[in-house]
């Protein structure tokens, strides 16, 4: 039976890796056709691309997922050991249908969530392979989060990209138990339309970037995020995982100078692959960042207004960017009245532990 509680009593703390009876358990909770796996390492990647690309192609989502980007988030990974938090569930016929992978992090809130990434491929979105995989995560998560000193509240969180293409995924998460928290925008810029003229506040710049700008960049990037909800303290690791992020362009780059301090950016990017497989000419002024001391300033509207011109000038047709719908710093009004209207809505569920 794959009751939660079976798989919580018999996976252990990460720090262990998955004995025999455990192996034996992922293919005891696998639902009539299908067989759990534990992840077998760099032959992977290349199913697990496929898989989102399928994802992404039956949804309607024009994002590409390479290989690389895979590997280089995989080789960054913290708090995680996939010998024990990823599954990966294909066919008796040996068919790749789904895999999940989580994590723990604590935000500055003091809240322990266990972040969940869970794709499943289009042909096999029956709620009972979504439920099975969904068990072994909360089995999974409780298992860790009795390993912790920690005593304040625990989330099991998910995320949907769209709720609109994706309500099989929406009723998978409340059917287990799950509740909307969170929700966010996707939005698009017509490039075709007039792009406002907006100059930069007094004493501020932007710069051409070099390499030994970037840690620079981030750290004030990071302290700019630090009022977002659900913020947590990024570490070097995130950073040299960011720093190694394919499609990086730094030429694209509207970083803001005030002397010797980043004021504010946007920091620009092409999918040049991902524009070549859809058809398509888009570019992304995300993310978007300014530190507290140049906010109200007019400084983020110029930076945006800046990059939308340079992705006019690089042959662009539209720009895309993500937005919390709740963010705390009017984000989402500020978007708008940059031209950028909504496309898509996404969702953040959780559940208590």
């Amino acid at each position: 039976m794959m009751g939660s509680l079976t798989i919580a009593s018999m996976i252990q703390p990460s720090s262990h890796p998955i004995t025999m009876t455990e192996q034996l358990t992922l293919t005891t909770i696998a639902p009539a056709g299908f067989v759990f796996r534990q992840f077998a390492g760099d032959q992977d990647y290349g199913k697990m691309a496929e898989l989102i690309n399928a994802i992404n192609r039956a949804d309607g989502h024009e994002f590409l997922q390479s290989v690389e980007e895979l590997m280089n988030q995989y080789s960054h990974l913290e708090n995680c050991d996939l010998e024990t938090d990823f599954i990966f569930a294909e066919t008796t016929g040996g068919r790749t249908a789904a895999y999940a992978r989580l994590w723990w992090e604590i935000d500055e809130e003091g809240l322990l969530r266990f972040p969940l990434v869970l794709n499943l491929h289009p042909e096999f979105r029956q709620l009972e392979l979504g439920r099975a995989i969904l068990a072994w995560a909360e089995g999974r998560a409780r298992a860790i989060a009795a390993t912790h000193s920690h005593t304040g509240p625990r989330v099991l969180q998910g995320w949907v990209g769209d709720m609109e293409t994706e309500s099989e995924r929406v009723k998978l998460f409340e059917s287990a138990g799950f509740a909307a928290v969170r929700y966010g925008y996707l939005m698009t810029r017509d490039l075709n339309e007039p792009i406002e003229d907006r100059a930069l506040p007094a004493e501020v710049e932007v710069r051409p970037v070099q390499p030994e700008h970037y840690h620079a960049i981030w750290d004030a990037h990071v302290e700019a995020f630090r009022d977002h909800w659900g913020y947590r303290t990024p570490s070097e690791t995130d950073y040299e995982r960011w720093l190694n992020e394919p499609d990086r362009d730094h030429s694209l780059w509207q970083v803001a100078w005030a002397g010797d301090e980043v004021a504010g950016m946007v920091l620009t990017f092409i999918a040049h692959k991902e524009n070549d497989e859809f058809g398509q000419k888009r570019g992304w002024t995300d993310p978007i960042s300014v530190r507290r001391p140049w906010r109200k300033q007019g400084l983020a509207k110029a930076l945006i207004l800046r990059s939308l011109k340079l992705l006019k000038e690089h042959g662009m047709t539209e720009a895309m960017l993500g937005v919390d719908t709740q963010n705390p710093n009017g984000a989402l009004q500020l978007y708008e009245s940059c031209g950028f209207k909504p496309t898509k809505r996404g969702v953040t569920y959780r559940k208590n532990l």
